[in-house]
């Protein structure tokens, strides 16, 4: 079984699409291990777009993370890194396919409604910012 992080940015949460984008992640067959609201700090938010550091849209993503509450979830299932990418869409919401959430949710690359783990390199990363080890669910 594999793990992956899914954040719905604060565009999903102030959309109030968060209970469509989590029925997606379960009707493909994800199980939830831990899921909670939050309001990231600009330090956390950092961490999490630390390979972009060097990017002129940096400051924008920090920004963008910052500004209104998210839901942080772990999804736990086969293949669960590529399966949370492709129901996410494209990036750019505006190039992503219709039944994406992204396509279905977003016009643009800036807010794009989540983040999906892209490896399992960056899951091991990304996790930590959001959760303790105590806060994720093991049944």
């Amino acid at each position: 079984m594999e793990r992956t992080l899914v954040l719905v940015k604060p565009d999903g949460v102030k959309k109030h699409i968060v209970g469509n984008i989590i029925e997606r992640f379960e009707n493909k067959g994800l199980k939830i291990l831990s899921l909670k609201m939050m309001k990231v700090s600009e330090s956390k938010a950092k961490e999490h777009y630390s390979v972009h550091s060097m990017k002129p849209f940096f400051d924008g993503l920090v920004s963008y993370l910052t500004s209104g509450p998210i839901i942080a979830i772990i999804l736990e299932g086969d293949n669960a890194i590529i399966s949370c990418r492709n129901l996410a869409g494209a990036t750019d919401g505006s190039k992503a396919a219709a039944g994406t959430i992204r396509g279905d949710f977003s016009l643009n690359i800036e807010e794009n409604i989540v983040h999906a783990s892209d490896s399992q390199e960056a899951y091991n990363h990304e996790y930590k910012i959001f959760f303790n080890e105590n806060e994720i669910m093991d049944y």
